[in-house]
């Protein structure tokens, strides 16, 4: 790969807000290219009934009534990031993707387990050693989007867990400013980071075209494969789940050469070893996030 700075004077656009939206933009700056931030996506309050349902778990959470807490999303660690949500040291976190891993440690949290082959609420149903059956009993906190389908929770609820449902938050999407499109139609943006298939979602909805000499960079193998499901090009995937990791796959493009892809296992593969991972696939959303809502208020 080419050495030096490779990415020196990109304009890379950042999507996203919030802690995990600064240090991504801190992150294409230490590689000399100028980060543009818009957000495409944020966080709405959930219905008061699931407000006060929330506001309850979350006592309860910071008392260490749980074992585990399950984030499946980014947005769901901003929204704990806004509450100042304390996660005592005896309970353990478990992330469904790379970017809500990489959002957990950006906000000051820890991350004990994260799916390998497939980053999702299905993943997470597979490959979660400790909430396989005969297993020891274990009571999780599960942080989602008012969206989301019950299968991670029945999945738990099957192998003999305690598991606690609460909707955290509506996601809702965000129009990029006219300055942003303007400079997407006229290839004034070199790359964009793709960091969730609901981004992706986004960039689908809101750029009709986005030109070819534009590079789509997804944030790892999950993302990627949400966005072409969504008719969007990618052109690269970072190998390691990361921003570090997807900006050196931008660098290895700048210098010419081919990074190769992280390829995902077959989930079909991975359900064999067990059999109560065998959920249709209507049943698990790939990502979290809600369908955007843009009628509804964002909380920041």
């Amino acid at each position: 790969m080419t050495t030096g700075q490779p990415l020196k004077g990109w304009k890379v656009l950042v999507p996203r807000g919030g802690t995990f939206g600064n240090d991504a933009a801190e992150a294409v700056r230490a590689r000399g290219a100028f980060p543009i931030t818009a957000p495409l996506i944020n966080f709405a309050s959930p219905a008061p009934e699931d407000a006060d349902l929330l506001a309850e778990a979350l006592v309860r959470l910071e008392g260490g009534a749980y074992d585990w807490l399950a984030v499946t999303s980014a947005t769901a660690v901003d929204v704990m990031h806004s509450m100042n949500v304390r996660v005592p040291e005896g309970t353990l976190i478990a992330a469904a993707g790379e970017t809500t891993a990489s959002s957990l440690a950006a906000s000051g949290y820890r991350v004990d387990f994260v799916p390998t082959h497939d980053n999702s609420a299905k993943g997470l149903l597979v490959e979660w050693p400790e909430i396989q059956r005969r297993m020891p009993k274990v009571n999780v906190l599960w942080l989602h989007s008012e969206a989301s389908k019950p299968a991670l929770a029945r999945g738990m609820s099957r192998r003999g867990h305690g598991v606690e449902s609460v909707v955290a938050y509506r996601s809702v999407g965000v129009p990029a400013p006219e300055s942003i499109q303007h400079d997407i139609l006229n290839s004034r943006i070199r790359a964009i980071l793709v960091t969730s298939g609901s981004v992706a979602e986004q960039l689908i909805k809101q750029f009709h075209h986005i030109p070819e000499d534009i590079i789509l960079g997804a944030i790892g193998p999950r993302t990627a494969k949400d966005g072409r499901a969504l008719g969007l090009r990618i052109d690269v995937v970072a190998r390691h789940r990361s921003v570090g990791s997807l900006l050196d796959g931008l660098a290895w493009v700048a210098g010419g050469e081919v990074m190769p892809e992280t390829a995902m296992i077959d989930l079909r593969t991975l359900a064999a070893w067990d059999d109560d991972a065998l959920i249709s696939k209507e049943d698990v959303p790939a990502s979290d996030e809600a369908r955007p809502d843009t009628g509804q208020h964002d909380l920041r």
